[in-house]
């Protein structure tokens, strides 16, 4: 019984909640808006903030509902513009044609820290839209306006050192989502005279990053990620030897701003930042993970691409028979022949590893795994045709070339899981980025030799 009334007592209290917002988000959008849109924005944020779960959804189906273009208006004036596409025509067209809730959200950015709102908003959108499709126009409009707000010409590249604020590098320490940094001691190594940490900020978040790349400044391209991370290693002090920059981990902070384009321009920034620095750098590339390649080998029924030859679909088919005979059909055997942590955990956390030694049969099953990987990552799509690799589908739409597969190059636990310890170097020959782009467009992958001759 009184849980009940608790319940009823709730159920009211949102009612009312979303009410109040949805009055203030009219107000923001009449006549008076405009004039009063701080006030009023400043209010609606305010009962936004106080809305439950439930009231959140609510009022994004409201906002999918309700501030929709007027069908009949668009109609008309796009029977207009097809007799006559006079100017005129046109720009009453696209105003029509414009979402109101586009407006409501440049009106709400007014607010102190409207920016910041919008953008928690759009991560509680995203969440939503997993399991309701219908809101995919709302989220398009927010993903719209948020790439324009935070378009890369407005964005400050910062280099995040043993110097800056302790808050900015505690944030660094909790966004890092590729190889976890382990504390302070380990957060201090990445940030050595070898090795580099930059981030992007925005005039409105200026003690927010939106996303920060790490770098290793190597004498070579790294096969490895073990070596790169290892807090023990004294940092490389003569700057002579600088020759490669290594991006290893790209990390997004705000995931409101999924879907903005931010990454790309971030590592051709630092690349430039770079070279200037240090004219001695003449690679740079990445050591990235394959974080679907084992799921996809796992689940593959057979290999089948009309652009292979037949003798090369022959051997990978071949090529995956012979694992699954030997090893199991979910390649289990595999893992401690790419260093499976087996055991238990020690006291400083560590896994004591149990990983064959190499020998003929070993090199000769790497050597199958290396190629299948090589054909995963070259049948990666730019268009969700295939199967594909989203951290290849980034680097590959950057401009970059698949360079070289490394095996048991992560013999980490989460390594070995996702890729089979597997990892991979993409380059970036700035002369060749937006070349590599326009292939990647028309479905082309741009790899070296060394990677297509492993199929």
């Amino acid at each position: 019984m009184f849980e009940k009334i608790r319940q009823a007592r709730r159920n009211n209290r949102e009612r009312i909640d979303l009410t109040r917002l949805l009055q203030s988000c009219r107000k923001l959008l009449g006549e008076r808006g405009e004039s009063n849109s701080v006030a009023f924005a400043t209010q609606a944020l305010s009962h936004y903030h106080a809305l439950s779960p439930e009231g959140v959804q609510r009022f994004f189906e409201v906002l999918a509902e309700e501030f929709d273009p007027d069908p009949g208006e668009l109609l008309m004036l796009a029977e207009k513009y097809a007799v006559n596409r006079s100017p005129e025509h046109l720009i009453a067209l696209s105003r029509a044609a414009e979402p109101p809730r586009q407006e409501l959200l440049r009106r709400l950015n007014r607010a102190p820290g409207g920016a910041a709102a919008i953008v928690q908003m759009r991560a509680k959108l995203l969440d939503l839209l997993r399991k309701d499709r219908g809101l995919r126009a709302v989220d398009a409009d927010f993903e719209h306006l948020l790439s324009s707000w935070f378009n890369p010409g407005f964005l400050n590249l910062v280099q995040v050192d043993w110097q800056s604020p302790a808050g900015l590098l505690e944030k660094i320490i909790q966004h890092e989502a590729v190889h976890a940094i382990d504390g302070w001691n380990d957060l201090r190594r990445r940030l050595q005279p070898d090795r580099r940490c930059f981030a992007f900020f925005h005039p409105t978040l200026p003690e927010e990053p939106l996303i920060f790349v790490e770098v290793a400044l190597l004498p070579e391209m790294p096969a490895a990620i073990a070596p790169l991370l290892d807090r023990e290693t004294p940092p490389l002090a003569d700057p002579r030897r600088f020759k490669v920059a290594v991006f290893y981990s790209i990390s997004n902070c705000q995931p409101g701003l999924k879907g903005v384009n931010l990454g790309n321009f971030l590592i051709k920034r630092v690349a430039e930042r770079l070279q200037q620095e240090h004219p001695t750098l003449k690679t740079f590339c990445t050591l990235s993970p394959i974080p679907s390649f084992g799921a996809w080998l796992e689940r593959v029924k057979g290999i089948e691409d009309a652009r292979l030859k037949p003798e090369q679909q022959a051997a990978l088919n071949a090529a995956l028979l012979d694992l699954r005979r030997r090893h199991g059909a979910d390649l289990a055997g595999l893992l401690p022949l790419v260093g499976e942590p087996i055991g238990q955990k020690e006291a400083d956390g560590s896994w004591k590893r149990i990983v064959q030694p190499f020998n003929k049969k070993s090199d000769r099953d790497l050597g199958l795994l290396e190629s299948l990987c090589a054909f995963y990552l070259w049948q990666t799509s730019s268009e969700d045709a295939r199967p594909s690799d989203p951290v290849a589908r980034f680097h590959l739409n950057n401009g970059a070339r698949l360079e070289r597969i490394n095996m048991r190059a992560d013999t980490s636990r989460k390594g070995v899981r996702q890729s089979y310890a597997a990892m991979v170097n993409y380059l970036y020959d700035l002369e060749e980025v937006e070349a590599n782009q326009e292939r990647f467009a028309h479905d082309d992958v741009h790899g070296s030799a060394a990677v297509l001759k492993l199929f």
